[in-house]
């Protein structure tokens, strides 16, 4: 006869361990929200363009009637490259944040490090992101249009947006789960950090004394890092900024983790 042995704090001291263990629960959420994203879908993985790129089209029309500066790069490529982690980061905030309540039969049954459930859809979220960025080569190509030998650093940005994506992504998931009313509050969020964000202006276009404030935006760093990488010319990098943005994004990943943790062993009631 088997015996079931419950040791109290078991689970907690082999946390970190047991997310290595669950990693093919981890593939398997990851690759479920890929193939549900675009089931039954005529586009399929289409929309994966289609979303960033009619958004391109209508920021590029705005930035030719007001005239907007571009750092001498052409004007789609500017704002495709702020779409770019803009939507990456959108999309993985809100997918991670409704996460724990779309798996709460799985949540309320299993035992798992609850923690990979929301990093799974900033898996989904990434794979979109890489869909997307063949189209800005191409686009690049159709501009005759080469980088800078700063396209090197690339990966340090896309990682910058990853980690900024996980952590807010952490806190919404952790209090959507007791406050729903986060669902309404995650789209208004989402909305309204398109405009706080220079993805249709340049950050040198904001006066100098808020600029550091403005690098509070933990994506500000981000797109200046993407369009500095990617572009050079004229977007260059305000480094105090960078560096504000740098220090948001570890705080927001650090207590993300730590809040979430704090909130786990209540998920399986409250959910």
């Amino acid at each position: 006869m088997n015996e079931l042995i419950i040791e109290a704090g078991r689970t907690e001291k082999n946390y970190w361990r047991d997310l290595w263990r669950y990693r093919e629960l981890f593939y398997f959420l990851a690759w479920r929200d890929l193939l549900v994203r675009y089931k039954q879908t005529v586009v399929g993985v289409g929309w994966a363009f289609i979303k960033p790129f009619s958004t391109m089209l209508i920021l590029t029309m705005i930035g030719k009637v007001a005239k907007l500066p571009s750092g001498g790069a052409p004007y789609p490529l500017f704002a495709f490259c702020a779409m770019l982690p803009w939507q990456f980061f959108s999309s993985a905030l809100s997918e991670s944040g409704s996460s724990l309540v779309a798996n709460s039969n799985l949540i309320s049954k299993v035992y798992f490090p609850r923690l990979i459930v929301p990093a799974s859809t900033i898996i989904t979220g990434f794979v979109d992101f890489l869909i997307s960025s063949v189209f800005l080569v191409a686009l690049m190509f159709w501009y005759h249009f080469m980088p800078p030998a700063t396209v090197v650093l690339l990966p340090c940005f896309v990682l910058l947006a990853v980690a900024a994506s996980f952590g807010a992504g952490l806190w919404i998931a952790a209090l959507m789960v007791e406050y729903r009313d986060f669902r309404n509050i995650v789209p208004f969020i989402v909305q309204f950090g398109l405009y706080a964000s220079p993805v249709i202006l340049m950050t040198s276009r904001v006066p100098e004394p808020w600029r550091l404030i403005y690098g509070l935006n933990p994506m500000v760093g981000v797109i200046d890092g993407f369009r500095w990488c990617l572009l050079g010319g004229g977007n260059t990098l305000y480094w105090p900024g960078l560096m504000m943005s740098v220090l948001c994004t570890t705080f927001l990943l650090v207590t993300g983790i730590w809040y979430f943790r704090r909130t786990e062993k209540t998920f399986a009631d409250v959910i």
